[in-house]
């Protein structure tokens, strides 16, 4: 057993070759600032972020349909308040509604039943944005749709898998050293799937909680491995992530969807990347299919840089420039979860915490 107090001691105190450490997760991301970690570790552990936000990896083709339908007579857009001001290729759906277009917000995919069976007359679309956390939901909510026989509410999906994004930042970016896991998706796809990722790229891939004591804990397990050449997964979010994950989640998704190849913004077309609704249940599809596009990023925009781990947020010209949260020019910056949006927070607003809050006697680690 180790104590908090060595572990930050021995963090604090590294000073072998820069390791480099993709956190995949907003919430984490988020942590790490609140937290203060980066005032307990050697500035040669370098924490990064990577692809986790899914509204910030909507393409815009996916937003100009969602403002195309809520315009249309006798239809209505259903949404989480993050896709609001998300801008396709001309709007936001914030604008949208400026202008006259029928969107609204709900806390909840179910409260969409009650909407569709009280106003009949209205064609309701779901904009179902996420990764495989909230993908189950969908499949809830595609269930009532079919019980209940209600026939004038659809989805418009953009659901991706994280896996393959990972898989695809490590086949095109070597000099990450390992990867700080996602804790909200892991407990529904489980912390096994990191296996395969450890020992094909030959990186430790820890899965950690959101506190920062939990944080710290897993930074010193990828410290321990990388010092005794090892790249194995640890669960260290034992508490919510078991091996094979939810397996009742699992099933739910894997009843109404299928697995396809999707394009994620900032990036570009991932195979096997993404959720669609199976052949059977098209009738209930929105038209989330929009074939071969292109999509460039705004002019002097780094957020593919970003995504992959990079360049920080700072170096992108565009940042707290040009590119703010009220005036989100790139993907990264259009969500409270997206790199962007937290570090403009963090960094622009509150100038991100100089002494860490977190109290590090009494807690005790395996490792």
């Amino acid at each position: 057993m180790i104590t908090l107090e060595q572990i930050v001691r021995e963090l604090k105190s590294y000073d072998g070759d820069e390791i480099k450490i993709m956190e995949v997760c907003g919430t984490h991301t988020s942590s790490i600032f609140k937290n203060g970690i980066r005032t307990l570790i050697s500035p040669k552990i370098r924490l990064i972020s990577g692809p986790g936000c899914p509204v910030c990896v909507t393409p815009s083709v996916y937003v100009d349909k969602l403002v195309d339908i809520a315009g249309q007579e006798g239809h209505c857009v259903l949404t989480f308040g993050d896709m609001m001001k998300v801008k396709g290729s001309q709007m936001s759906l914030t604008e949208a509604v400026a202008r006259g277009a029928d969107v609204k917000v709900l806390y909840s995919p179910l409260d969409a039943v009650k909407l569709a069976l009280e106003n009949k007359n209205i064609q309701y679309v779901f904009a179902a944005v996420g990764f495989e956390t909230t993908t189950p939901i969908y499949g809830v909510l595609l269930e009532e749709v079919i019980k209940n026989e209600i026939h004038n509410l659809k989805l418009l999906t953009s659901l991706k898998t994280i896996v393959p994004a990972v898989s695809y930042v490590c086949e095109h970016e070597e000099k990450i050293d390992a990867f700080l896991s996602p804790g909200h998706v892991s407990v529904v796809i489980g912390c096994d799937v990191y296996r395969e990722l450890a020992e094909k790229y030959k990186k430790p891939f820890v899965v950690a909680g959101f506190e920062g004591e939990h944080i710290l804990a897993a930074i010193y397990e990828i410290l321990r491995q990388i010092k005794q050449n090892r790249h194995d997964m640890k669960n260290m979010y034992t508490s919510a992530v078991t091996e094979k994950g939810n397996l009742k989640a699992q099933s739910m998704i894997q009843k109404y969807f299928e697995v396809k190849d999707d394009f994620w913004r900032g990036i570009g077309t991932i195979e096997k990347s993404a959720y669609g609704l199976k052949a059977e249940y098209a009738r209930y599809d929105a038209g989330s299919s929009f074939g071969e596009f292109k999509e460039a990023l705004p002019k002097g925009c780094k957020c593919k840089e970003v995504i992959l781990g990079r360049i920080n947020p700072t170096e992108c010209p565009l940042f707290s420039k040009g590119c703010t949260p009220l005036n989100a020019l790139g993907p990264c910056m259009v969500s409270a979860e997206g790199v962007c949006g937290i570090w403009y927070k963090n960094v622009t607003v509150y100038r991100a915490p100089v002494n860490s809050n977190i109290r590090i006697e009494g807690e005790k680690y395996e490792h």
